[in-house]
């Protein structure tokens, strides 16, 4: 675990009792608390984007539509023929 031999976990072991004396209990609790509340906030925060991936994958997609194509020139339009004339 991080490198460390027995020695130096024995001496850091020793070190923790030395300065939390009592409170050693208590540093332990506060930071097992700390860490729950971490990994909670973790799980809450990939149950948020597994749920939109899901969502975003459900949604139906509307399909494809062929390419449109268009006129090379402008529509022709005739004259209206007048069936009487002089009016």
């Amino acid at each position: 675990m991080f490198g460390l031999g027995g020695t130096e976990m024995f001496i850091l072991l020793i070190l923790g009792v030395l300065l939390f004396g009592k409170k050693l209990p208590e540093v332990g609790r506060s930071l097992g608390k700390g860490l729950v509340e971490f990994k909670k906030g973790l799980s809450g925060i990939e149950d948020e984007v597994t749920g939109s991936l899901r969502q975003a994958d459900a949604a139906p997609t509307p399909p494809a539509r062929p390419p449109q194509r268009i006129a090379a020139t402008a529509p022709k339009f005739e004259e209206p023929t007048n069936p009487q004339p002089g009016v």
